[in-house]
């Protein structure tokens, strides 16, 4: 124990490197995991990483995959996600993850290496301007070139990256600097050189007056988004009894789907270009909006004149630059959700507000209900991609399971037929659309939550933009499920092309897919195929017994469409329903194009 105690002591005192520095400062920060790749602008920081058991390394194939591996740990957790990669082409392979993160407020730090600061500048070999390239698609990013500021910047940088809206946060560290020896101090001493405080607690003028407007709502809403799943669970746990203080029914943008539990009556489902039939006529005839922890994108709102147009609108986000940003509102309020929410619930009751009687309303969206948007004909003999989700989610809803996606249909299915009760369990790629996505974002879950069952719902070709990472999966020993939806093509592109395009197939159909069973093997994980749906079942529970990574080719109807859907131009009550055709027909000219 003595022994121990020098030691520790003589590291305490003895001078580190900047490696050792950054190594520290992870391990001060609370860190466990990196996902990263190695190359000669970051061999001290490996190096060090070498003598630090307490820092868990995953070797991913890609870097791309190192950033969205990065994500699906944040995301199912709530804690940053942490990358290094080395400079140049290290840098530049991250930065579609990066975007990703940016869009999705998800908190990473990563951390990228650079060539020596006499050689910056110089076109020196595996040099890119990495803050540059970065400044447009970072909360923040640095290049430190003195060892003296290096602890300091990793401090700031995961308070950064966690406070306020999530996001990523990029720290360049030149080669020579990874050398120097310098001080150490922890996150206590540290003082931020930037001073960025944002608000979390609300205007409680504007809080008062916000219940009051929905205290005399007729036909309210509550419109929520990934800021409550951000906020953390008491966020979540605040907004059910918000809910149902209220009576308003509650819908989601894809990002904020867990954050109210889908079993709960009033849950309308996902709002937005294929969202449920029922939430977008709530959202088109509401006289009340309370928009919590949501932008306002474009998939949401349709046609922006004709959004919502008779409601009054009020928009909670801690991102000030969010409100009035896309869609004017009559009250914003500025903060943390989960804090607005728990004071909404204060100023209801501090108001003296009853439940109103909503049973008009209600008795309208039990209407809205009754046509379910979501039906589709069922098939014996072919197995429809919407059928494979049902049945899915039947055998795993039991279980601690978490869903990634990679984008497409097989996203929109996922959405609309996997059912969420708590938040951190729905992994996707929301504002940038990346495929690719899903199957390292299985990764990360799947190593902060070892003895979860981790699901990728993926499509054919997204699938094989980051394909090698089931590959890390192996290596890993991560029991990661990747469940096919593989209706050889390009779902949503030739979905548009036959709707938008007269059906012209301009390079959407995959003429060479893998095997997938094959190569699953072929990587060292297991593959299984299910062609009908009679066998479907029994080959999903041989997925989920399966204690090794797993590739699913779940072969699937060809020329399914995604419905509904709000076509381009079109507000929420002109959505187009596919289960009888009726409403397609009409929308369709002689031509077969959509008419818009």
């Amino acid at each position: 124990m003595t022994t121990q105690i020098t030691a520790e002591a003589e590291t305490m005192t003895k001078p580190l490197t900047g490696a050792e520095i950054l190594v520290r400062a992870l391990v001060d920060q609370g860190v466990d995991t990196i996902f990263g790749y190695p190359g000669g602008a970051v061999l001290p920081i490996y190096d060090a990483l070498f003598h630090e058991p307490r820092l868990h390394h995953v070797l991913v194939r890609h870097e791309q995959g190192a950033t969205h591996a990065a994500e699906g740990y944040a995301r199912s957790t709530g804690k940053p996600g942490v990358v290094l990669v080395t400079s140049g082409p290290g840098a530049t392979n991250a930065i579609t993850g990066i975007v990703d993160a940016l869009m999705d407020s998800i908190p990473l730090v990563v951390i990228t290496g650079q060539v020596a600061t006499h050689l910056i500048g110089s076109d020196a070999f595996q040099e890119a301007d990495t803050v540059g390239l970065t400044r447009s698609c970072t909360k923040h990013n640095y290049l430190v070139k003195r060892v003296e500021d290096l602890a300091g910047v990793v401090h700031e940088a995961f308070h950064i990256a966690t406070s306020g809206r999530p996001g990523p946060v990029v720290i360049d560290i030149p080669k020579d600097v990874q050398f120097m020896p310098g001080p150490y101090i922890g996150p206590e001493e540290a003082r931020h050189k930037h001073s960025y405080n944002p608000r979390t607690k609300g205007d409680p003028a504007k809080i008062a007056e916000a219940m009051a407007l929905l205290a005399g709502a007729k036909k309210p809403v509550f419109y929520t988004g990934g800021g409550i799943i951000n906020a953390g669970p008491k966020a979540s746990q605040a907004l059910r009894k918000l809910a149902h203080m209220t009576g308003a029914p509650v819908t989601s943008t894809l990002m904020g789907l867990g954050a109210f539990p889908a079993a709960d009556p009033q849950w309308l489902g996902m709002l937005g270009m294929h969202g449920s039939y029922e939430s977008n006529h709530v959202m088109h005839d509401c006289d009340v909006m309370v928009c919590l922890g949501a932008r306002f994108d474009d998939r949401i709102t349709g046609r922006l004149d004709a959004f919502s147009p008779g409601s009054k609108k009020i928009h909670v986000d801690i991102d000030p630059s969010s409100i009035n940003k896309n869609v004017r509102v009559d009250i914003g309020i500025v903060g943390d959700a989960g804090s607005i929410i728990e004071d909404m619930i204060a100023a209801w009751n501090a108001g003296g507000y009853k439940k109103p009687d909503l049973t008009g309303w209600w008795a309208q969206i039990e209407q809205w209900r009754a046509r379910k948007g979501f039906a589709y004909r069922k098939d014996p003999k072919v197995i429809k991609p919407q059928y494979a989700i049902e049945r899915l989610y039947e055998l795993t809803k039991d279980r601690d399971t978490y869903i990634t996606t990679e984008v497409g249909q097989h996203q929109m299915w996922a959405a609309q037929f996997y059912r969420f009760e708590e938040p951190n369990h729905w992994m996707t790629s929301g504002g940038l659309g990346t495929m690719g996505y899903g199957l390292p974002a299985a990764v990360g879950a799947q190593m902060a939550h070892p003895d979860a069952l981790v699901i990728d719902i993926a499509g054919e070709a997204s699938v094989q933009m980051t394909m090698q990472e089931f590959s890390t999966a192996v290596q890993f020993n991560l029991p990661i499920k990747i469940f096919i939806v593989n209706n050889e093509w390009m779902g949503m592109v030739r979905q548009w092309q036959q709707l938008l395009h007269g059906e012209r197939y301009s390079h959407s159909y995959s003429d060479s897919l893998p095997d997938f069973v094959k190569l699953a093997e072929a990587m060292g994980g297991v593959g299984i195929r299910a062609e009908t749906p009679d066998e479907l079942d029994a080959k999903i529970m041989q997925m989920i017994d399966t204690p090794r990574p797993v590739l699913f080719d779940c072969r699937v109807a060809k020329e399914e469409n995604c419905f509904p859907m709000i076509p381009s131009g079109k507000a929420h009550n002109e959505m187009l329903l596919g289960d009888d055709g009726t409403d397609l027909d009409s929308a369709i000219d002689d031509e077969g194009k959509m008419l818009v």
